[in-house]
């Protein structure tokens, strides 16, 4: 049988649908083998957040052609979704298939090898409401299982590109996440991360949120000790859905709420739809309901028009929270967006600036928040052994996602075991110590 090697880039829910895309090959029987050797067929699931994100994707397809001129190179996903007329005129890409059509992988692939000529299978994204329906039953990480319950956006903020890349909001049916969660549980998975493209809408396409619904469900799953949240939409987090979420005590005090800019004015021209206030107001929910929870995000710095007022707005607003962790991005401009058009586009000196001034917040805050688990009891589901400094330890993650290691002893397997005991100080900056 032909042998295929597959790359990613991109998100969590590319991640998914890779796994799922590498679980259907398998099951028809083909090989699987490193990307970077000899293959038959290589796919490269493509993303398209950024300009960037396009120009790897080009990349990764010529590097495939490039390993074995003859063998058959499949593009699919984001950035054949946005870049039809690019990829059409592209001599490395043999086949190039479309986002919702990813769970037809093997059959468009098996018709292009009896037939060998160049196909592009691309739906109009914008103008459908069916959501593509991909179901895992074993994923790389071996603890930890990505769940991915809808897909599409109807924000359409001024920066981003991917309402045209993956439509609309579809959401999942709950059948379909319940029977796929069981399947994961009785493979001895005890952690799930519910992952999409804007979770916060599941359901919306229905005419309601469902998400706490699903929750309430997915935490009566025998096996499942742990539930995790993707990406959160601020104004989900109301008084109520904090309250009933701590009623849970599955899922985990670990929550990514999304702000982009701590400047009200900033965010109006991002096109969020929250200020300032709503997004404090969702922390403090958090913060009412969970001791010390751990509340990541993103932030965007140096966006078209960003004053150094608005930047110490931002800069003061994160303080004011306190986050775990940060992801600080620089603005990148996207052909396509309204953004890119926009006045004001920054240089990246200044950019730069700006991002090494909230890194170092970052390091500092994040450092803080590990602090205050030094001497607490904690609860860590370890996951792979590593080698630190030349010593053997057990890592994992605690329900707050603090990563933690033990020093590993002779003849101990503690994979996929979660276990109790104290943070005794810290290994490395991101690594505490348990005992």
């Amino acid at each position: 049988m032909k042998s295929v090697a597959l790359h990613n880039l991109g998100c969590k829910v590319n991640s998914y649908e890779l796994d799922v895309m590498q679980q259907m090959l398998v099951e028809k029987g083909y090989t699987i083998v490193p990307f970077d050797g000899p293959a038959d067929i290589y796919i490269v699931n493509t993303c398209t957040v950024t300009n960037i994100a396009d120009r790897k994707s080009r990349q990764m397809l010529h590097r495939a052609r490039k390993l074995n001129p003859q063998a058959v190179v499949v593009a699919v996903g984001c950035y054949v979704q946005t870049g039809q007329d690019t990829i059409g005129k592209d001599d490395a890409v043999d086949l190039a298939i479309g986002n919702n059509r990813k769970k037809d992988l093997v059959e468009i692939l098996e018709t292009y090898l009896a037939q060998r000529s160049p196909v592009c299978d691309i739906i109009d994204i914008n103008h459908t409401d069916e959501y593509e329906e991909m179901t895992l039953k074993r994923t790389a990480e071996h603890t930890r299982a990505y769940i991915k319950i809808q897909d599409g956006c109807n924000q359409f903020c001024s920066y981003c590109i991917i309402p045209y890349a993956r439509g609309r909001v579809r959401s999942r049916k709950q059948e379909d996440i319940l029977r796929e969660v069981e399947g994961i549980a009785g493979e001895g998975y005890q952690e799930i991360v519910l992952t999409g493209i804007h979770i916060s809408s599941y359901g919306m396409d229905r005419g309601d949120c469902e998400l706490l619904q699903l929750l309430e469900k997915l935490h009566e799953i025998e096996g499942i000790r742990r539930i995790r949240l993707g990406s959160l939409e601020p104004r989900i987090v109301t008084e109520e859905f904090a309250r009933r979420i701590s009623a849970m005590p599955k899922v985990c005090p670990h929550f990514h709420l999304s702000l982009q800019s701590g400047s009200d004015t900033v965010l109006h021209r991002m096109n969020r739809k929250y200020d300032r206030q709503t997004y404090f107001q969702a922390t403090e929910y958090l913060r009412r309901f969970y001791e010390n929870p751990a509340i990541t995000t993103d932030v965007i710095v140096g966006f078209p028009g960003e004053t150094e007022e608005e930047f110490q707005e931002t800069e003061e607003f994160l303080r004011r929270v306190n986050f775990f962790e940060m992801h600080i991005f620089k603005y990148s401009r996207r052909q396509g967006t309204r953004a890119a058009e926009m006045e004001g586009q920054l240089t990246e000196a200044v950019k730069g600036r700006r991002s090494t001034i909230l890194m170092e917040l970052e390091r500092q805050m994040s450092q803080a928040y590990r602090s205050g688990f030094i001497s607490k009891e904690v609860e860590v589901l370890f996951e792979e052994k590593q080698f630190i400094n030349g010593q053997a330890y057990w890592v994992g993650h605690t329900r707050h996602y603090v990563r933690v290691a033990k020093a590993a002893q002779d003849g101990e397997d503690l994979h996929n075991t979660i276990v109790r005991g104290k943070i005794s100080g810290f290994l490395e900056e991101d690594i505490m110590l348990f005992s």
